[in-house]
Formats: structure tokens, sequence, C-alpha cells
């Protein structure tokens, strides 16, 4: 089966070749320290829609194209919370087809409204995506237009795999591709590429470890169910495992590995401040894998690992960011008990200010029930260093007779 896909991703190339510009590989030395190994990031977070989705889409709507009559197609319609979506979207608006998206009701409204940008039809439906894949297929039927599935589909995993011919041709030597795994399209149209023209080269699998249902299906030897998905990683959160997909990640990949919401939030962190590069939380899996050592490196490996896409919820980052800065030392949250008078404030901040901890955000309460009469609670977040400098503030706070709690 890999060989016939290995040939359709061939015809993708050619069919992408004038849309899709070649997203960089490029060598990331800081992680490589880290993870004692030479490792490259493949930067599909810079593609055009800001995902890779945009390959699998584009090819399976110019298929169709070249298959029938421009005027026999009524239109496309696809199931997705974001970067099917803005593929599918893009592609139709490209071939002049009318294209209807599906989104979850709960959808952020910046996917909505980049969806709507491309020029397709949104219809909001459903608590999951799973809602919205049913409704989907309803209006496929009820208004005759072509479902695009977003990873169950020849065409799709084709146009997925032309990331791997573009990595081959830019690093013939690397021994090792880290791929994140969701429905498994992306994995299947890479890994059947890498086993076909390079077949010593390790194809290793990352899914999240509240949407594991391929790993355990692979683990089994058998197709294994779940009940519900949650993840950060929303592009990669998929319950069921399909036949077809299952199938070619049998043949096709050598190994899946699991990373939690937290080692996906410190891999976002780590690209931000260490690469420069903005991911979403499926993009940032294949990095979380290394980061946390899931699997066995030796100096001598070149590894590629798979950004699959940048186009993270601003709410999202900004939770992860403020997190990562409490856990890493650089933030500390303080509740402080203070006598409601005149020159109270100012004799904490005169404290604060000699041991140089900056204030970035202040609260002053009088008025909470769980405060004494001539009592104020101030909620204060301070910029830090690292723990040497919390503990010092702490003891500072403790020696001028301060009541206080951390808030983690």
């Amino acid at each position: 089966m890999k060989k016939q896909i290995y040939e359709k991703v061939i015809k993708a190339k050619q069919r992408l070749e004038n849309v899709i510009i070649p997203s960089p590989l490029s060598y990331a030395p800081m992680l490589s320290v880290l993870a004692q190994a030479d490792i490259y990031l493949k930067k599909e977070n810079l593609q055009l829609t800001g995902a890779f989705k945009i390959r699998g889409a584009f090819n399976k709507i110019a298929s169709l194209v070249e298959q029938s009559a421009h005027s026999q197609i009524q239109g496309v319609i696809a199931a997705s919370a974001g970067n099917h979506a803005q593929g599918v979207a893009y592609a139709a608006k490209h071939f002049g087809i009318k294209a209807v998206i599906v989104m979850p009701e709960a959808t952020p409204l910046l996917k909505v409204s980049a969806t709507k940008a491309l020029g397709a039809e949104v219809v909001l439906s459903g608590d999951s995506y799973d809602e919205a894949y049913a409704k989907a297929l309803q209006i496929a039927k009820e208004r005759h237009l072509v479902f695009i599935h977003p990873f169950a589909d020849e065409e799709v995993i084709a146009g997925q795999g032309s990331i791997a011919l573009e990595m081959i041709q830019e690093c013939k030597d690397l021994n090792m591709v880290v791929v994140p795994i969701g429905g498994g399209g992306l994995i299947s149209g890479i890994g059947s590429v890498y086993k076909q023209l390079c077949p010593n080269v390790r194809v290793i699998g990352v899914v999240a470890s509240g949407a594991d249902a391929m790993k355990r299906s692979f683990e089994s030897g058998s197709i294994q169910k779940i009940e519900s998905v949650r993840s950060i990683a929303d592009g990669i959160a998929v319950r069921d495992v399909n036949e077809e997909n299952f199938a070619l990640v049998q043949e096709c990949v050598d190994e899946i590995v699991s990373v939690d919401d937290e080692e996906i939030a410190n891999a976002i962190l780590f690209l931000i401040e260490k690469q420069k590069l903005v991911v979403e939380g499926a993009g940032a899996a294949s990095v979380a894998s290394i980061l946390h050592k899931k699997f066995a490196l030796n100096k001598q490996d070149k590894v590629a690992l798979v950004l699959s896409g940048g186009n993270i919820d601003i709410t999202l980052l900004n939770v992860i960011i403020e997190k990562g800065l409490l856990k890493s030392n650089r933030k500390m949250k303080l509740e402080v008990v203070l006598i409601d008078k005149p020159g109270s404030l100012q004799g904490l901040t005169n404290i604060l200010s000699k041991v140089d901890a900056n204030i970035v955000q202040i609260e002053y309460d009088r008025t909470s029930v769980m405060l004494k009469y001539g009592d104020a609670l101030v909620t204060m977040a301070l910029e830090t260093k690292n723990e040497e400098h919390k503990a010092l503030i702490r003891e500072q706070l403790q020696h001028y007779g301060y009541h206080f709690n951390e808030i983690n």
C-alpha cells in the first residue's frame, strides 16, 4: 500500500509545484545540544495557511478537478476546527469552487474569521469535531457536495507526503523523522515516501497522551477505541482510528510515543524563546518528544522534527507563557495582608524594591469578608530572576513580619 501512496505523492508534488513554497528544514543548534544529536526542524508552521493541511486539501481538490468536468463539481465540504478548514477553503478558492466548512460551535472566532476570509461558507454546529463531522456529511448529501476528509483519503495523504520529498532533497543523510499523529494522514504520507526511498530511516510518531488511540492500536496490533479526547494539541486530538490509515501506520511507522499537555506546553514555550517560532500544540509535539527524552538518541543521529502547524489560539498561548514563567521561577504571585492605613503599601513596595523585584501587576482589596476589619489584601505579580531570587523575597518579607501566601 505504501508504494501506491508513494506514486500518488509524486503526482501530488507536481500539482503543488506552483502553489506550495517548500518550507525550510533548519538546523536547531540549542535543541541539538540538549538532545546530543543533530536536530532539524521542518517548519510547516510557515506554510501559506499556517499548517501542512493545505498540501493534502489542495491535492485532493486538484485531483477532483482533473477527473471531472469543472461544471460537475457542485462544491466541496469539510469538517474542521481550524487547519484543514483553511486548507480546503484556500484550495477551493484557487479553483473557483464553492466551499462549505462545518465547525464546532465553540471554535475560536479567529479561526472562523480566517476561514471566511478565504471565501468559504462556515456552518457552526455541535459541541465537538465528531458532531460537526456528522453535520458535514448530512449537508454534503443534501447539497450534493464532495466531502474532503482531513486524513482518511489517499489523495490527502499523498499531498502531505510531499513534505518527505522536500526533506530528502534538502538533507539526504537523515536517519530519523519524528511526526505528530492525529488521524495518521501526515505520518502515512511521510512514512510511505521514506520507506520507499530511504527504508532505513526510522519513522517515529508522537501522539497526545489525552488522544492516544493510534498508539494503543499500533502497540496492540488492532484498532482500539477510546471514549473521549482531551489535549491542548487540538490538531491531533482525534478520537477514532481509521482502518486504512491504521494499515498504513503499521506498514510505515517504527515507533509511537506519547507526550502530555505539560510536555507540549514546555515545547511551545521552548520554541518561542529559543527558536523564535510560534507553533501550535500539535506542531510542538515532536519537539516535546525530544525535550522529554521519549526515545533513545545517539550522537551520530540526524533527526528531522515536523512542526506541523502554527495556528495557536492567542488565549491559550498567553496561559502557556504565564504558567511557564511561574514554573521557571521568572514570575512570582503573592497575597500579602497589610494594615489598611496610609504608607502600608509603600512600606511593602520599598522592601521589594531593595531586592530588585519588579511589580508587574497589583490589586488592593479591603472589602473581602475573609479579612479582619482594618486589614487589606494586596495581590501582586512580580518579575523574578530565579529560585534564589524568590527565596530572598520570601526571606525579606518574613524578616519584616509580613503575612503572605504564594500563589501557584
